[in-house]
């Protein structure tokens, strides 16, 4: 499969099952595409240009790096080993986020936090299932965890006491408002994070649209006076400010914009998932705008870059030399099965995304049970039995998508969220321009 496309100004072709990318003129795309769709219209005429330009397909397509075929992948099997697990450290939240899917926090129960016992009883679940996996990792998540950081802290404790001898070595981040966030916490996570994401969705406007308070007051100056003091003190260390996107602010790129203004060098903003009756939900409707703003972005976030001003953005960061290996492309973040959710009474779930329902629930970390089916389904509905998601350029990029998002709002977990393939696939190409030109700046061919 080849995938043509143009954009910031270029021309691109992509191999999709060699990963190749080759910058090309537009009679090169017009050639390419005929032998896409012998159908397609091309130029009549067939000048000696013509002919090299076809030498050169011929040579690639030879080389194995255009029109490869699509290799036989193996058949996803359930191996039962968890890497990865992501404690819902409480049910509850200091802020009121309008599109917030857990429900404030609550993930639509009561308020609720996990004892210290009960995150030590997790770590010792994802050692026993972690089989000959050395390195493991826990993500602090909520509600809001700075809310109950006597579990936090318990947590790192007892998983530093017990690492060594279980022959594991484990990675901690921690997903915060910020609202809380004091000196001797980033100090404390600046010692034992490997990473820490801090919510902040752009201009103050937009933050305080949809990110109160419990007594309905914006939070933006608090939230960026505290991440700001955060990623000074932070140094070369691992963090994301991450926001959230919406219909309000569909002008999106100067949220990411003005995040970076305020001195963040590390930047995602996710476009929001809701139902289509919400009115912040986007909607088909809504995707032309939203991919305008991806490619608006991308041409200041090359300029800045340039410039030498410090900034990723999540989205764009594709390596298109060293790429995740071929089996990893096929599965995406391992939700359900790799990677599971402990909520605050020990209840084990596909990922934090399922906490609080009922038909979701595999275990307790707690009594020790543990129902393999939910993740043996996980496990072997990867990108290879979704049907659509094979006939997709992006595939490889996606993985199939948000397994979540998937069941909630696109009926089943083989479905895809539409809107979120759409804006997936802008961003891929996005990010793929951006690592030509930039390639072709530093010297070289891509």
């Amino acid at each position: 499969m080849v995938h043509l496309f143009e954009c910031l100004d270029r021309r691109f072709a992509l191999d999709v099952e060699s990963g190749s990318l080759f910058e090309i003129d537009g009679r090169t795309a017009e050639l390419i595409n005929k032998r896409i769709s012998p159908v397609a219209d091309a130029r009549g005429d067939f000048s000696n240009e013509d002919a090299e330009i076809e030498r050169e397909i011929d040579l690639l397509v030879s080389r194995g790096v255009l029109f490869s075929p699509e290799p036989e992948h193996p058949q996803p099997v359930y191996k039962g080993i968890v890497k990865a697990l992501c404690l819902n450290i409480t049910h509850g939240c200091n802020l009121r986020c309008t599109y917030c899917f857990a429900g404030d926090g609550k993930y639509h129960g009561k308020d609720e936090i996990m004892s210290a016992e009960t995150a030590k009883c997790a770590v010792d679940f994802l050692i026993g299932k972690s089989g000959p996996r050395r390195r493991l990792e826990i993500d602090f998540f909520g509600g809001e965890p700075l809310l109950d950081m006597e579990a936090v802290r318990a947590t790192v404790d007892y998983a530093r006491s017990v690492e060594k001898q279980a022959g594991k070595e484990f990675r901690f981040t921690i997903t915060t408002n910020a609202l809380a966030l004091t000196d001797e916490l980033i100090d404390y996570f600046n010692r034992e994070m490997y990473n820490v994401v801090i919510s902040v969705d752009g201009r103050r406007e937009v933050h305080d649209r949809v990110r109160k308070d419990a007594a309905g007051r914006g939070s933006y100056d608090r939230v960026l006076a505290n991440a700001r003091r955060f990623a000074e003190r932070r140094g070369d260390k691992s963090y994301y400010v991450r926001g959230t996107f919406t219909a309000a602010n569909k002008d999106f790129a100067a949220d990411v914009l003005a995040l970076n203004d305020c001195g963040f060098g590390q930047i995602s903003l996710e476009p929001v998932v809701l139902p289509d009756d919400d009115p912040l939900a986007l909607r088909m409707s809504d995707v032309e705008e939203l991919c305008r703003q991806y490619e608006l972005l991308a041409r200041e976030y090359i300029k800045r870059r340039a410039e030498g001003r410090e900034f990723g953005f999540f989205h764009f960061n594709i390596d298109i030399y060293h790429g995740p290996c071929a089996s990893k492309r096929l599965v995406g973040c391992n939700a359900g099965d790799e990677y599971l959710a402990i909520a605050p009474n020990g209840n084990i779930y596909p990922c934090h995304r399922f906490d609080g329902m009922s038909d979701y629930v595999i275990g307790n970390v707690c009594d020790g049970t543990f129902d393999d089916r939910l993740p043996r389904m996980f496990a072997t509905t990867n990108m290879t039995k979704k049907e659509e998601c094979g006939e997709c350029w992006a595939k490889y990029y996606c993985s199939g998508g948000c397994a979540a998002n998937s069941i909630f709002f696109a009926g089943g977990i083989k479905k895809p969220y539409k809107v979120g393939c759409e804006l997936m696939r802008k961003r891929v190409e996005c990010a793929l321009a951006i690592a030509a030109i930039e390639k072709e700046r530093g010297g070289g061919e891509i």
